[in-house]
Formats: C-alpha cells, sequence, structure tokens
C-alpha cells in the first residue's frame, strides 16, 4: 500500500498537507498522535472511505478496514457474519475443485488455477474454519452461541466480532483503527500473536502502548516534528528514545539559528555606523581620505550586503519553533485532614454487578482496580462517588470530603459553548485559567465543545474535575482516548497527588508501571 502526497481538511483546519507513506508485505505500521492528529483520518484515507483533496492512494484489491458496526441486521446471526467472512474463501474453494478437473485440457484454466492457488495460500485457505474457531475463542467469543442473533450481544461482543470477521477473512492488507477496544488482557495477547504471524501489511492505531511495542515494526508520528509527520523503525519503546532525540536536536537547531539571526541583525544595523572613517577628515588627509576611505566603504557595503544576504535567506528557511507539548501541569487531588479513611465500603450489594465486604480508602491511597469486561470496576467508582445506591451494605464518606469521578463517557452540558466557557462557568473564579492546565492547546480553547474529539471532550471533563482538586479522584479508564504522551503525562502526576487516587483501567503499560495497591474484581466480587 502507498499513499502519494495526500492532502487533506476538514472544514476549519489542514488536516494533511503532503503526506507520504508506504507500507509493505510483513511490515505492520502504528500510527500515533495527539487527538485530532488525523489517525483514524489516515485509516478511513487508505481504506477509501475518504477521498483526499490532493494526491492518491494506491491501494491492493484486497484491503480489510475494521468497521465500528457491522453492516448486517440485527435479525442476523453470529454464523452469518462467520459466513460472510468465510465466503470468499469458501467460492475460492470451490472454484479451485473445478480448475483442477479442467487443468489437464484447458491452458487458461491452469493459469487461472495457479494464480488462484497463489490467492489461497497467502488466506490460508485449508485452515480457514479452523481460524475461525481459534479467533473466536481467542477474542473471547467461544461462549457465544453461533445462533445468537446480533441485537442481543452486547456493544463489546459486537466490536469483537467485527475484529474476528475480519481476521477469519485474513485480507492481504489490514487496517485497524483501536483494535483493542473492549478487548481483555487474553483478547490482546491473542491479538498480538495473531497479527504478529502475519504476512500481509498491517497499518493501525492504538492508545494501547504494551500493543503497539509487541505488534509495530515501524511507527508513524502524526505529531507535528522538524520535517512534518515522521517514521520511526521498531516498536513503540525504540520510537520514544529516537521521538525524544529529534526533539533534542530540533530544539538545538531552532536555538541555534535564532541566535545566528540575532547577530545578523546587530551585524547589519551596526557595522556601517561604527567604523572610523565616517569621522570628518583634516584638510591635510583629504586626499588620502577620499582614496582609503572609499575603499573601506566598499569592503564595508559588501560585509552589510553579505550580512543581510544571510539574513533575508535564514529568514525564510529558519525552522519553526518547536509547539509546546501538552504537560499537565494541574494538581489532581486535594487533601484531607488526618489518616483515618475517607471513605469506606461494607457489606455492599448491587445485584448483578458488586458484592463487596470491605473496603476502606485512606487520605493518601493509591488503588488501582483491575479485572475484565463485566467485572464491577464502574459499577464500584460509582458506588464510591456516590452516584449509585447499593441494595444492601453501607457507604461512609468522611464529613466534608470532596470527591470527584471521571467517567468514561463524557456528556457535556452544553456542546455549542466553547471549552473557555464550559470551564469558567464550572470551575469559577478562583481556579486556574484552562490555558494553565496543559490539557488543551491554545487553539482549542475557543472552539465550541462539541467539535472537540472524545479525547479533548474528556480532557474538559478532568479539567473541570480538577478546578477544585478533590481529596479522592476516582479515575474510569483514564487513558482511554488520550494521546500516549498525555497518557505518560498523567501517570507522572498521580505519583504527586497530595489526596487519594482510585483508578480502574485495562492500560497494561500503566499497570506494569504500578507501584500502589492492587484490587482485582471478577464477576462483581474481589479475587
Amino acid at each position: 500500500m502507498r499513499a502519494v502526497d495526500l492532502v487533506f481538511s476538514y472544514r476549519d483546519r489542514v488536516v494533511f498537507d503532503g503526506l507520504a507513506l508506504t507500507v509493505s508485505p510483513g511490515q505492520r505500521l502504528g500510527v500515533v498522535g495527539e487527538n485530532g492528529a488525523g489517525k483514524s483520518t489516515l485509516l478511513r484515507l487508505l481504506a477509501g472511505l475518504e477521498e483526499p483533496l490532493a494526491g492518491h492512494v494506491e491501494r491492493g484489491p484486497d484491503v480489510g478496514f475494521l468497521v465500528q458496526e457491522l453492516p448486517f441486521p440485527g435479525s442476523a446471526t453470529v454464523a452469518d457474519v462467520l459466513d460472510d467472512a468465510l465466503a470468499e474463501i469458501r467460492a475460492a474453494a470451490a472454484r479451485l475443485d473445478v480448475l483442477a478437473g479442467r487443468m489437464a485440457e484447458d491452458e487458461a484454466a491452469l493459469a487461472e488455477y495457479g494464480q488462484l492457488l497463489d490467492w489461497a495460500q497467502a488466506h490460508d485457505l485449508w485452515d480457514a474454519d479452523r481460524r475461525a474457531d481459534l479467533v473466536c475463542s481467542g477474542l473471547g467469543l467461544d461462549g457465544v452461541a453461533r445462533t445468537r442473533r446480533l441485537d442481543t450481544l452486547s456493544g463489546g461482543q459486537r466490536s469483537r466480532l467485527a475484529l474476528a470477521a475480519l481476521l477469519v477473512r485474513q485480507p492481504e492488507t489490514l487496517l485497524l483503527d483501536e483494535p483493542t477496544n473492549h478487548l481483555d488482557d487474553a483478547g490482546m495477547e491473542f491479538l498480538e500473536r495473531h497479527l504478529s504471524g502475519l504476512s500481509g501489511a498491517v497499518v493501525l492505531s492504538s492508545h494501547d502502548r504494551v500493543f503497539l511495542d509487541a505488534v509495530c515494526t515501524s511507527i508513524l508520528d502524526l505529531d507535528p516534528a522538524l520535517g512534518g509527520p515522521a517514521r520511526y523503525g521498531g516498536a513503540y519503546s525504540d520510537y520514544l528514545v529516537q521521538k525524544r532525540a529529534e526533539r533534542a536536536r530540533w530544539e538545538q537547531r531552532y536555538a541555534e539559528e535564532q541566535e545566528e539571526l540575532r547577530r545578523l541583525r546587530e551585524s547589519v544595523a551596526v557595522t556601517a555606523r561604527s567604523v572610523a572613517h565616517d569621522r570628518a577628515p583634516r584638510d591635510n588627509a583629504k586626499m588620502l581620505y577620499d582614496f582609503k576611505g572609499g575603499r573601506v566603504q566598499k569592503q564595508i557595503s559588501r560585509r552589510v550586503r553579505n550580512a543581510q544576504q544571510r539574513l533575508d535567506d535564514l529568514t525564510r528557511d529558519q525552522v519553526r519553533k518547536p509547539p509546546a507539548p501538552l504537560r499537565f501541569a494541574g494538581t489532581l487531588t486535594g487533601r484531607a485532614a488526618g489518616d483515618e479513611p475517607v471513605l469506606s465500603l461494607r457489606d455492599v450489594r448491587v445485584p448483578g454487578r458488586l458484592t463487596l465486604e470491605r473496603l476502606e480508602v485512606t487520605a493518601s491511597a493509591r488503588l488501582l482496580v483491575l479485572g475484565g469486561n463485566g467485572a464491577g470496576k464502574s459499577t464500584l467508582l460509582t458506588v464510591l462517588a456516590g452516584r449509585l445506591a447499593p441494595s444492601e451494605g453501607v457507604v461512609h464518606r468522611r464529613r466534608g470530603a470532596r470527591v470527584g469521578l471521571l467517567e468514561q463517557d463524557v456528556r457535556l452540558p452544553d456542546p455549542t459553548r466553547t471549552a473557555r466557557r464550559i470551564y469558567e462557568e464550572a470551575a469559577g473564579a478562583e481556579a486556574p485559567p484552562l490555558s494553565e492546565l496543559g490539557l488543551l492547546q491554545p487553539k482549542d480553547l475557543d472552539r465550541p465543545a462539541g467539535a472537540l474529539s472524545v479525547g479533548q471532550r474528556r480532557r474538559l471533563a478532568l479539567a473541570v474535575l480538577i478546578a477544585c482538586p478533590p481529596d479522592v479522584l476516582l479515575l474510569d479508564e483514564p487513558t482511554n482516548h488520550l494521546s500516549l504522551t498525555l497518557a505518560e503525562e498523567l501517570f507522572d502526576a498521580l505519583g504527586t497527588a497530595p489526596g487519594a487516587v482510585v483508578l480502574a483501567s485495562h492500560d497494561r503499560w500503566l499497570r506494569r508501571e504500578w507501584q500502589g495497591a492492587c484490587l482485582r474484581l471478577a464477576d462483581g466480587r474481589a479475587v
């Protein structure tokens, strides 16, 4: 697959201006960048679902794009989806049988058989049915009956079925936008192994850093760089090292050029008027002055012209100032006085969702809640926040303690209002300005909130939450929809927050670095 000089823009901003890339069979390209940088747009352009304003995409005939919603009616079954994914493979198997009987007397049949055989081998035709079973099992669908209607499946099950259908079909080029959504650890590990074993080309975006590290052979970074979007060889860990080095080179080059510009401007302004021959000559030295002064004047003029030419060239071609990356500068929590528990649960029960005998959250606690989909993590956080009353048990909150919850699904009061106005109205006059928190770029502060990306809206919700930092901050999948860079910043901020932090996360990179306490849930119970 090859993209040539792609240009694309939305109404209010340019997304790509001359983007080029090539992805060959066996390569697995991870696309990373700030929310709104164009990751999903690029995948849609590569798939042919969007048309560029200029440039073009050269794609083979066999491209698969991971859709977010299955193109089937609710009355269709799981078996219908998988049969559709296998239809081309089964048709190819039937055609091979027909051609095998005609090859002896038909040269055209022999040629077609050879071409189709190559296709069949690339798609593991003779292993397709077994692959369907393995993929469904690996993605956690083995307990879902093939006769189940799609309208009886959860959103997560439908997403996993869409991914399974694409992997079963096994196109020569795979385009995957956030394929790890709705996958538990076992599902992500299966997907890592499966993609790593493919012989075709893969282009993907993901917020899971462990997944990127395990799968990718190169990384395309869409964030601002010295030469535009940059491609780095190796896995995600290699990219981090190279990215830091490139940023340092960019900053050094910018500083050196700015210093040279300063010197050149000074040279042009000062040189001509700082020479000695500008003093009036004595009468007996007039002839000598005219001779030497003229020569000196020519030399000075030449130096001034050269300096001016260099100044003009450097001013025109200077590298732009490296944009300041988002650096989280807020305070995530306050600090409740005393060492006794700020929150505690006793014999809490939410039917079908949560059963927990005891939990205490101290004033400076760090608690990571673990568990698969449906384990009860979000339910626990909403109970702790006081937004869901259990049918049994006691939830005690210390008097005066402030608790804040960042939910997965952000609901803004009025999407037509700007981010700045929503923050100011919710936070009050004493809160730090939104621009100082490092959660949104300056250009996004006065955009309507409804025009922001999902990740940007979550950051706005977080900003509103910590405008008056709560004593206990509850975070439900806090790194979902955040850029990888800002996820690192947020994790670092957790270490310095003075109050209590309870978070639920699938983020394996975060969990790998976690040093606080852990609570693992399964079927709504502590295990």
